[in-house]
């Protein structure tokens, strides 16, 4: 079977539709069918069946797909090992992160990378983790991040490692009555307005515990993504917000400790299976272990 092909079809696996991995690949759709027709004579079975308008993957397509994931990073690890001969690791590593984990780790892991002759390239991209193999298509490293109770998005086609745990805490104003506690229990914030994100992202999932402790469901004034935004609102009263303990910036918040609920966030890096085998992944991977503990680690002198 031609590696080209299974290349095609691990493209429709990611993307859907045969117009998407026309564009993805520079290809006509007609052109891409045809890939399709050649390779399931080649494997000697039906690959695709009619969906609708479209057409989506039969069992043994999906099976061939995995063997696909194994067969491109095979031909992946043998480019990367005929580089390495020739120095260093070398090349582009392209990186989807989100807003608030690219605030606190790139920085740290650009330094890291700044003498090893890799190239990162960098997107933000705040999706929820179950579109993390949507985001394999584009990118080689995609950092997304869970509620620490939700299952990993690894699987048969993502390998998942946890990079780092990160509390989330409760956020008042300055003049909020609870502002001088150091720490709050989810029965005290059952009557309060709150600023949150949109649903499917950690910060939301919190917010969800607490209802089910308290027994009252949150008033939500506003659903924003962007914790500047949120902690700005917090700060002139708008509200009240839990957030991530490393996103807070904002000097006028005050951060208080949610006692009696499980709050805090998984950071994973989702690679395709074997991409470690890379050795410019590997670099990156390696570079963001060290940023994740240079980043969380307190200042002594401060």
């Amino acid at each position: 079977m031609s590696v080209e092909r299974l290349r095609v079809l691990r493209e429709l696996a990611d993307r859907g539709t045969v117009a998407a991995v026309a564009e993805a690949l520079s290809m006509t759709p007609s052109a891409v069918s045809q890939q399709l027709k050649v390779l399931a004579r080649e494997a000697g079975v039906a690959l695709l069946e009619p969906d609708g308008r479209r057409v989506r993957l039969t069992d043994a397509g999906r099976a061939l797909v995995v063997r696909a994931d194994e067969v491109l990073a095979a031909m992946e690890k043998a480019a990367a090992e005929m580089a390495s001969y020739r120095g260093s690791p070398r090349g582009q590593v392209r990186v989807a992160l989100f807003p608030s984990g690219a605030a606190l780790l790139l920085p740290h892991v650009l330094a890291e990378l700044a003498e090893t002759g890799v190239e990162m390239i960098a997107a933000d991209e705040d999706v929820p983790p179950v579109e993390v193999p949507r985001l394999l298509a584009d990118y080689d490293v995609v950092l997304t991040h869970r509620d620490e109770r939700s299952a990993s998005v690894g699987g048969p086609r993502v390998a998942s490692r946890v990079l780092m745990r990160e509390p989330i805490d409760v956020v008042v104003g300055p003049e909020h009555r609870l502002a001088h506690h150091g720490a709050v229990v989810p029965a005290e914030l059952a009557d309060e307005t709150w600023l949150s994100v949109r649903g499917g992202f950690p910060v939301d999932d919190v917010l969800r515990s607490i209802a089910t402790v308290t027994g009252v469901q949150p008033r939500i004034a506003q659903r924003l993504n962007d914790f500047t935004v949120i902690e700005a609102l917090v700060a002139s009263g708008y509200g009240i917000a839990l957030m991530p303990r490393h996103a807070v910036r904002h000097p006028d918040v005050v951060m208080l400790r949610l006692a009696g609920v499980r709050a805090a966030r998984l950071y994973d890096l989702a690679t395709r299976p074997h991409a470690e085998k890379r050795p410019a992944v590997a670099t990156v991977l390696a570079a963001f272990q060290r940023a994740a503990r240079r980043a969380t680690t307190p200042d002594p002198e401060a």
